[in-house]
């Protein structure tokens, strides 16, 4: 047994999360990393009404969860960031599963070996229709091309070295958009990778936004990649969401 110290602590924003939450808890303690048991999972609640933080305190005896006070996925994450004392923090969105167990330790490794400031994932739509792991893969590609100019993540699996996320203020709690890519650009790009494999989620955002509206969203936002303003609007993404 590696009794170690976690190098590691994760940070799930949630709101009434219930029906899922329960599966990515579950995949986290199927994780291979060594010191998985002794990792810190903060689960920043924005004033779930649906049980979501007695959920999250069920795997108390399988994970060290502790539920914290959170808000938008910006302020929860940052919240549980500022509570991090690990080198590494791993963000992750509530409605994701790892159904690779190796995952975790694969993207710290890559982390570690090549010095990065930011490791993501792929995105894959697991309860999804052929459509939407076509639009997911387009993320995905388009994932890598970044890497050539303006690297870009999002808030499902983004591992930070804790020191540039504070470097780079963490993220701004003024975007009300995208506020995942909006810091995930400022990382230069030899110092981001792209852990192989990936993560799976539902189609939910796509049924929420509609596909072409996601489709028109993800371009609008490649073309103001410099014009931080754009990202202090919501774009009337939030209200749609549930």
């Amino acid at each position: 047994m590696n009794t170690s110290p976690s190098l590691l602590t994760i940070v799930i924003p949630a709101k009434n999360e219930s029906k899922l939450l329960p599966n990515l808890l579950e995949s986290l303690c199927n994780q291979d990393y060594p010191q998985m048991r002794h990792t810190r999972v903060f689960v920043a609640d924005a004033g779930s009404t649906d049980g979501t933080p007695e959920l999250a305190m069920g795997f108390s005896g399988r994970l060290d969860v502790e539920v914290i006070p959170g808000g938008l996925p910006s302020v929860g994450r940052n919240a549980g960031a500022r509570r991090a004392t690990t080198p590494y923090v791993l963000f992750i969105d509530a409605d994701m599963e790892l159904k690779d167990s190796t995952l975790i330790r694969r993207a710290m490794e890559l982390a570690g070996r090549r010095k990065m400031h930011c490791v993501t994932t792929n995105i894959w739509c697991g309860r999804g229709h052929l459509g939407d792991n076509m639009l997911y893969l387009l993320n995905n590609l388009a994932q890598y091309g970044s890497l050539l100019c303006r690297p870009f993540s999002t808030g499902m699996f983004m591992l930070f070295a804790k020191s540039k996320f504070e470097q780079l203020g963490g993220f701004n709690e003024g975007a009300l958009y995208a506020e995942d890519y909006l810091l995930s650009k400022k990382v230069a790009n030899w110092k981001f990778g792209v852990v192989s494999g990936g993560i799976t989620t539902t189609n939910r955002r796509f049924r929420n936004t509609g596909r072409l509206r996601v489709i028109y969203l993800f371009f609008k936002t490649m073309l103001n990649t410099f014009n931080e303003d754009y990202f202090l609007h919501d774009q009337g993404y939030w209200h749609q969401k549930v």
